[in-house]
């Protein structure tokens, strides 16, 4: 089994249940969800104007390779509503893949480790609650160190959902 880590990210609708929808999603077409971050409220990276969003990382546990993943995550993201028209764009829910085992992938509209993991706090925050020494195995740093080094200062707080 690959052990994949995966930001989710929702910012349109009722974002809570977006969240559900996509972990059920997730579990039943990509693997299972070994675990999971707690959920936060952060601000739009990369453009203003937008709602906040909520975001969340997942350890998954897969048979998948990372092309097929690639496939199944923009499969639930259609499901849901995701329209790719704009760059940044308010979205129902977002999936990008942020470490595939430790494997380095750059293919056309595929790479892994996700390119800008380092610089966003609504990623690094909620993947050291699951890991803080897994090695990028790029900048050969661990998440923990990432996180430290990251000059981003958006808002990324902790949310307390009510079950």
């Amino acid at each position: 089994m690959n052990t994949v880590y995966l930001s989710i990210g929702t910012n349109m609708g009722n974002r809570a249940a977006n969240l559900e929808l996509v972990h059920s999603l997730i579990s039943r077409n990509i693997g299972i969800v070994a675990k999971e971050s707690n959920i936060y409220e952060t601000e739009p990276w990369g453009v203003e104007g937008q709602e906040n969003y909520y975001n969340q990382v997942l350890c998954v546990k897969t048979a998948l390779e990372p092309a097929i993943l690639l496939h199944k995550c923009q499969v639930i993201e259609q499901k849901m509503g995701r329209s790719r028209i704009v760059k940044w764009e308010p979205r129902v829910m977002d999936i990008d893949i942020l470490f595939f085992n430790d494997l380095v992938v750059k293919e056309e509209g595929l790479e892994i480790p996700h390119p800008l993991l380092q610089e966003r706090n609504f990623v690094l925050k909620p993947l050291a609650e699951l890991t803080t020494d897994w090695v990028h195995p790029i900048l050969n740093k661990n998440v923990q160190e990432l996180l430290e080094a990251c000059t981003d200062k958006a808002s990324v707080v902790l949310l307390e959902l009510a079950d």
